[in-house]
């Protein structure tokens, strides 16, 4: 082999290291370049993923407390519930005691003297805004029972 044979090997061998290391260098600063491009879109999407998130939780929340007062609304309101028990026969029907009081030709003050109320009680009982105690039922069932003279005799006394 000739000198000059071993200087061309000499050369190309030291040139084609360079070129393969610049070759390796571009690859990976491409595929670096690449990577980027790729997890920027994927924590764009957390991001949006993460807010969705928080914004049902607020969502949920909101609708929770609405429910929660929803619930304690309708636990005192008697208008949805025409018919309480309180005791295996004693029941309370606003529409029940304002005919009862009628068909005894009662006012709203001489029934309230009878079971010992204030007549805004017995108002509120007949439109359903309120109603009676469990400790004042034993007396409505009694007025029930009792007929036009009676209540007429009790009034009087």
């Amino acid at each position: 082999m000739s000198v000059y044979d071993r200087g061309l090997l000499i050369w190309r061998a030291k040139h084609m290291s360079t070129f393969t290391e610049q070759l390796k260098t571009e690859i990976a600063r491409l595929a670096k370049k690449e990577v980027r491009a790729e997890t920027k879109q994927l924590k764009q999407f957390a991001a949006l993923q993460r807010s969705e998130n928080a914004a049902l939780k607020r969502r949920v929340s909101e609708l929770e407390l609405a429910l929660k007062r929803l619930g304690k609304a309708q636990a005192t309101t008697t208008a949805d519930q025409p018919e309480i028990e309180a005791g295996p026969a004693l029941r309370f029907r606003a529409g029940g005691f304002a005919s009862l009081r009628k068909k005894l030709d009662l006012t709203a003050a001489e029934m309230a003297k009878l079971l010992n109320v204030s007549p805004q009680s017995v108002y509120h009982w007949e439109i359903g805004k309120s109603r009676p105690r469990a400790s004042q039922l034993p007396a409505i069932s009694a007025v029930r029972k009792m007929g036009k003279k009676e209540v007429t005799e009790r009034l009087s006394a």
